[in-house]
């Protein structure tokens, strides 16, 4: 895919870059074409963009959201400098030196009067594309001291992280499909042919799963829609939403009743075998049928399909982890793998081996400490730290709430938790009362516009670019480099490095105020690492460092010491950064291959399949068995290709064409609630209401009806000028912030009780 340029954006000394999409978990290769303006100026500009052909891992697949780097790029609303909210509310522009002053003026002296938990730190999942911002958030989170930590992955992937810690000792050791050699794929409550995976790093999802199908394999999908998956599968059956755990514990129990297990060469390191067939028997398929939404037989059958295939994998995502059990989904999901054969064997789920970062490649193979929760709670609703983390759901209450700890000061990290979290009218109205509030972000957007201090970054295509966490999650092991397309503003108003305004954050934290060294500091940083992973030789390894500053040196640093490294000299081939970067298109390492027992980081140095905490859990499954069925209809999200996160409806490639933000209905409910397609419906429960156009489907099972997540840019303050023309509906603004996932903290954003109405027949309530 490309796109062409109109006859203004014509120009001389063509010029053309590798480069990474930082937009999504995909993570393509782009080959983007630059070209001088013909006016005289010295500003470069995009010509095209498409996929790089020559690159090992995406092999030129290109989705839209890879176009949309130049309209990012381009994009007016982008913040270029610093920006301070005036008591007015409007947003005038400032330098980078008046940001740090009053940042210095105003921070330490609150943490001083309330404590270091007066401060919260949010960040969100763009920040995963972000290297500078992955490595150094970490500093400022330990300089801050706080509790008060919170992410979107309790909006997201926190149960798959949590039950993969405990079952394998990291939270990042997530086995992916080995698509490519699998006969069978399940697919439960995921959407790979939009997504191009999640957690699962696989660019061009659609083109593999043909090729899979054309040489006899064959995709299941269970899912409430009937999704674009869906459409290109061997089957589809519409699960209830929630009813997730009924099915994977009926498809446990088959395999137990029917003398299916085999777990192959994983017996001799799994512990909890009998503990998992004890509570197999609890949740016959007969039982379990009626709440999954789906017959005995069929429960049956993909047990049995499961079990007798040659190689397979059942993959699970935002789907199952956003439900009441959403931990235990996860956990089931793994155990049904194992129990068949699958995990970690080709065409099944495997581990990935990434060349850098990965925990599970450091240190003694095959044990490790292991993960812990709950080294402390939320202070209002006593939630359970997970990863570090408390779940964001908890964070409107944790400004309101009177009392020690409370927070006072907020510092967002690219994230818009007003839009993606529960009930975000309340998380807006805690906002306003926040002493003072840092977001580093490029939009005003509808969180960002309560911040008193705005620090944006510089454009993706001024930054060079390495996937720190999506090489971990990768169909395929690889390393790839890329560098800046366009060079970086200078200037006192330029945007900083996000390396460099963490960094600076960190130091002014520390005592040390806003003109601190960040070279000195970072070499610091560095030398505390050496000393402590290579002892004598820390001054030397220092020396050989590339990079400069920030995290070029800290790749190299992992890249040497990683599983493919140079070990500084002790494996003369072994990667560096300066082999990395030599290759444009980036370095193929090959196909997965099995890992266990060495990529295992649990303190037994086995698979803990029957972890305590979940098994404690389980009464609260079968309470829920017993539970008599509603009639009500039931609320799922979904993602589309082209708004994977709420500011790329502010970009024009992926704004256009038809509306995107409706209200998925199958036509039986439709018709029983008196509405036709395109007229506006009210959607409603004890939260309050919305309006949305309704969009009549029968890819819908009847039921259930489906809003796109992320959308909602009609608030007052926000500068999302094209946004703002076709804003949407939140859907968030009816969920419940208090229900949530006990064992991760997760929100349940799936499943949740609605009422429909017209919308000229409804109370008029709507937020």
């Amino acid at each position: 895919m490309a796109i062409d340029a109109p006859p203004r954006l014509e120009g001389e000394d063509p010029q053309t870059h590798y480069r990474i999409c930082p937009l999504c978990e995909a993570s393509c290769g782009l080959e983007i074409r630059t070209a001088a303006a013909t006016d005289g100026t010295p500003a470069r500009h995009v010509v095209s963009i498409r996929g790089d052909e020559q690159d090992p891992f995406s092999q030129g697949y290109l989705c839209p959201k890879g176009v949309a780097l130049k309209d990012l790029h381009e994009d007016p609303d982008r913040l270029r400098q610093p920006m301070r909210r005036e008591t007015d509310g409007r947003f005038v522009p400032i330098s980078w030196a008046q940001a740090f002053d009053e940042i210095h003026r105003r921070l330490p002296a609150l943490r001083q009067t309330h404590g270091p938990d007066a401060v919260g730190l949010s960040i969100g999942n763009p920040a995963s594309h972000k290297i500078g911002l992955f490595s150094y958030f970490p500093g400022l989170a330990r300089a801050l001291g706080t509790r008060n930590i919170f992410s979107a992955s309790t909006l997201d992937q926190m149960p798959k992280q949590l039950a993969c810690g405990w079952m394998y000792g990291h939270w990042l050791s997530v086995p992916v499909p080995d698509l490519p050699r699998t006969d069978l794929l399940i697919i439960l409550g995921a959407n790979p042919a939009v997504s191009n995976g999640s957690l699962w790093t696989v660019p061009d999802y659609r083109g593999k799963a043909k090729a899979m199908r054309a040489r006899g394999g064959r995709i299941i999908v269970i899912d409430p829609r009937f999704t674009e998956t869906a459409q290109a599968a061997d089957e589809h059956h519409a699960i209830r939403p929630g009813g997730d755990v009924f099915l994977l514990l009926g498809m446990l129990h088959t395999l137990f009743d029917e003398d299916l297990v085999r777990p192959g060469r994983l017996a001799d390191h799994i512990n909890g075998l009998d503990k998992v067939r004890a509570l197999a028997a609890d949740f016959p398929p007969a039982v379990c049928a009626p709440q999954a939404g789906l017959s005995e037989s069929v429960i049956r059958q993909l047990a049995r399909d499961l079990a007798g295939a040659r190689s397979a994998a059942l993959y699970g995502r935002i789907g199952t982890c956003t439900q009441r059990f959403g931990t235990i989904n996860s956990w089931l999901i793994d155990v049904l793998n194992i129990l068949t054969g699958h995990l970690d064997s080709p065409g099944g789920l495997m581990f990935p081996k990434a060349a850098a970062f990965a925990a599970n490649t450091l240190g003694r193979p095959g044990q490790g400490k292991g993960v812990t929760t709950g080294r402390r709670h939320s202070r209002v609703s006593h939630a359970p730290e997970v990863m570090g983390e408390l779940p964001i759901s908890c964070l409107a209450e944790e400004i309101e709430t009177p009392g020690d700890g409370q927070i006072h000061a907020l510092i967002t990290v690219a994230c818009n938790p007003v839009l993606s979290a529960p009930n975000g009218a309340r998380l807006s109205r805690a906002l306003d009362g926040l002493d003072f509030m840092i977001s580093l972000d490029p939009y005003i957007n509808e969180t960002t516009r309560h911040a008193h201090l705005i620090l944006p970054p510089p454009s993706p295509l001024e930054d060079w670019h390495y996937d720190q966490v999506f090489a971990q999650l990768s169909w395929r092991n690889h390393a790839r480099w890329s560098g800046p397309v366009f060079p970086a503003e200078v200037g006192a108003d330029a945007p900083q490095s996000e390396w460099q305004t963490l960094l600076r954050l960190t130091a002014i934290v520390n005592g040390q105020g806003p003109d601190a060294d960040l070279q000195a500091l970072d070499d610091q940083m560095l030398m505390t690492e050496l000393r402590r992973s290579a002892g004598d030789r820390a001054a030397e390894c220092l020396s050989l460092l590339d990079g400069g500053a920030g995290p070029a040196r800290w790749l190299d640093l992992a890249l040497r010491t990683g599983p493919y490294g140079d070990g500084f000299g002790h494996t003369p081939d072994g990667l560096t950064l300066a082999k990395v970067r030599a290759a444009p298109h980036g370095i193929d390492l090959g196909e997965l291959s099995p890992r266990i027992p060495e990529v295992l980081r649990t303190p037994s140095g086995r698979i803990e399949l029957a972890p305590a905490a979940l098994l404690a859990e389980l009464p609260t499954v079968q309470a829920a068995l017993q539970r008599p069925l509603t009639d009500e209809l039931l609320l799922i999200g979904r993602r589309e290709t082209r708004s994977n996160n709420s500011w790329m409806h502010n970009l024009p490639v992926l704004a256009k064409g038809k509306e995107r933000c409706t209200l998925l209905i199958h036509p039986q409910d439709a018709a029983r609630a008196g509405l036709g397609s395109g007229q506006m419906a009210r959607l409603g429960n004890a939260r309050g209401s919305v309006l949305a156009p309704v969009e009549l489907s029968e890819a819908m099972r009847p039921g259930v009806v489906s809003l796109p997540h992320g959308w909602g840019h009609d608030l007052a303050g926000t500068q999302l000028r094209l946004a703002a023309q076709h804003p949407g509906v939140n859907m968030n603004l009816l969920l419940d912030e208090d229900d949530r996932d006990p064992v991760s903290g997760t929100s349940v954003l799936s499943g949740v009780a609605v009422r429909l109405s017209a919308a000229e027949n409804a109370p008029t309530t709507d937020h």
